[in-house]
């Protein structure tokens, strides 16, 4: 990976989007259908993309929103629609567009009280409150934000009535009927103005903010927090969550202080990621040096990304967690402090998450759930309770209730972000030095993830490898003891493949936009060894693809 020479500093005068230009290209530019990065594509994550790169505007909206209508019309979705925005530039006026194709499909709509960013773990939370103890009638919703992606890019993604990131039959049903509005020079999309549809009699006003916010206190043990004065700092980052901190604070009687609290959609104040953009990512040391300076000031200190939905913990003790470290020692403890939590629920993890995992599970006698990679996966389990915990090594994960309970089923920053402060105030030391306790008992992993080029022939090949191409036996001086192109928990198929041996493991998957596909390693056995996993990695790929 080459680091920028502008990774970590404040981001240049010159390397600010233009927003006059990103909005006007949104009203003003038309997709060309013909061009496969101007079509609509639906990521792990709803379908993505900028107005500068006609990827991402009015257009894909109409689309995508006209799709969701008729997708609700087949399958009976009948209740309010649940809708938030954050605070990327083109994010109002996608809400804008949303409203206008939604209030001429009558479709009952919930938009926030005060026009207020709404971040995602508030709308899963929301549906999932509406649906409790219903049967029919249910509720779904759509969050528009590209999440901690760059400030010129746009995002939309779908919630069904589970609350969670919609599955992949889900979204191949909505991008199919989307694209053929697109094809069909939008024919047939139903559209009024947005005056019109912020006074249509199907649009409402739902309190996200206090609804979510008094109800925080059944999934994090706030009193503990209060009682031991925890001197807390956050940084919103400038995202959906940036006047959801302050009453937090309030509410629960903490020591919480909003270190930042500008909302800029040039994000002017963030430090540049590795690669010289600018990039909303808690779990990037480069985009977190500003919190990791004030690291001294309070006793924990967190972020979250642009919609709330991925946390960076930041301790006195080592600074900034790596996501694999954190999580790690979030189900250490929770594990030992939910008495409530059903002996029979599962941890769940993806294929690409840190093995660490999987030693405490086994040791505190859990049950494991590896799932691809994609927070869809942990859904289900999530909202039937099956699974108490799904966590992913990009920053993204949710957990139950103290109750046992579902809390949300799409990724929430809040709570493990706030969980870091429980666990400060419980066990009278950091996560930082909970993780060094751990790696004592359990071994010390080390992890690395490169890139490396593929056509999208190559990359259709890895997708479909299957175990019986992997010629290798051993793999840095360790036999192989499995070779995953499967999930052990659904059998659902990985996109690429896993090795694994007794101290190491590597899992290569292809990109989903880039021509690239992406080797992920981790090693129990120090640097040399996890190098060795790479280098063999990369030859045992280009060999399996030949």
């Amino acid at each position: 990976m080459d680091v920028s020479p502008l990774a970590g500093k404040l981001a240049a005068q010159e390397m600010l989007v233009d927003v006059p230009r990103l909005i006007t290209s949104y009203y003003s530019e038309k997709p060309d259908p013909s061009v496969p990065a101007q079509r609509i594509s639906f990521g792990t994550s709803g379908h993505r993309g900028s107005a500068i790169k006609n990827s991402f505007n009015e257009s894909h909206i109409l689309a995508i929103t006209q799709a969701i209508c008729l997708y609700r019309k087949a399958k009976k979705i009948e209740g309010p629609l649940y809708l938030g925005f954050d605070t990327h530039a083109l994010s109002a006026p996608a809400f804008a567009t949303t409203m206008e194709v939604l209030a001429a499909n009558d479709v009952e709509v919930m938009i926030a009280a005060g026009d207020e960013y709404t971040p995602t773990p508030a709308i899963s939370h929301a549906i999932l409150k509406y649906n409790r103890e219903r049967k029919t009638g249910l509720a779904d919703g759509i969050v528009i934000t590209p999440s901690h992606n760059p400030p010129a890019d746009g995002g939309l993604k779908y919630n069904p009535p589970n609350g969670g990131p919609a599955g992949t039959d889900v979204t191949n049903w909505i991008e199919t009927k989307a694209n053929q509005f697109l094809d069909n020079n939008l024919g047939h999309v139903k559209r009024t103005s947005y005056d019109k549809a912020l006074c249509a009699s199907t649009t409402h006003r739902y309190d996200y903010l206090n609804t979510y916010i008094k109800d925080l206190g059944n999934v994090i043990d706030m009193d503990i927090i209060r009682d031991s004065k925890v001197k807390m700092g956050v940084d919103p980052l400038g995202g959906a969550g940036v006047h959801y901190w302050g009453p937090i604070a309030d509410h629960y009687h903490l020591d919480l202080t909003v270190v930042n609290k500008i909302v800029d959609p040039t994000f002017s104040f963030m430090t540049a990621d590795w690669d010289g953009q600018i990039r909303m990512d808690p779990s990037s040391s480069y985009a977190m040096q500003r919190l990791i300076e004030m690291k001294d000031h309070f006793d924990i200190s967190f972020a979250c990304d642009t919609d709330h939905d991925r946390h960076g913990v930041v301790t006195k003790s080592i600074g900034l967690l790596n996501p694999n470290h954190y999580l790690s020692v979030v189900v250490f403890y929770l594990l030992q402090q939910r008495p409530l939590w059903s002996p029979d629920a599962a941890i769940g993890k993806t294929v690409v998450t840190t093995q660490l995992i999987d030693r405490i599970t086994s040791n505190l006698g859990r049950k494991l759930n590896e799932v691809p990679v994609g927070f869809k996966w942990f859904v289900d389990g999530l909202l039937n309770s099956s699974l108490c915990f799904g966590g992913e090594e990009s920053a993204g994960a949710s957990f139950s209730r103290l109750n046992g309970a579902v809390w949300t089923t799409d990724k929430d920053g809040f709570i493990p972000a706030l969980l870091s402060a429980e666990i400060t105030a419980k066990l009278g030391r950091d996560p930082g030095i909970v993780y060094s306790e751990l790696i004592k008992e359990f071994g010390e992993p080390i992890y690395e993830r490169i890139e490396a080029t593929a056509t999208p022939e190559q990359k259709e090949k890895l997708k479909k490898l299957s175990a019986s191409q992997i010629k290798s036996k051993t793999l840095a001086g360790e036999k192989i003891s499995s070779i995953l192109t499967n999930a052990p928990a659904n059998n659902a198929p990985i996109e690429g493949v896993k090795v694994i041996t007794e101290n190491g493991w590597f899992a290569a998957r292809p990109s989903g936009t880039e021509n690239m596909y992406k080797i992920y390693a981790e090693s129990f056995l120090g640097n040399d060894h996890l190098k060795n996993i790479l280098n063999e990695a990369e030859d045992i790929v280009k060999t399996a693809l030949k």
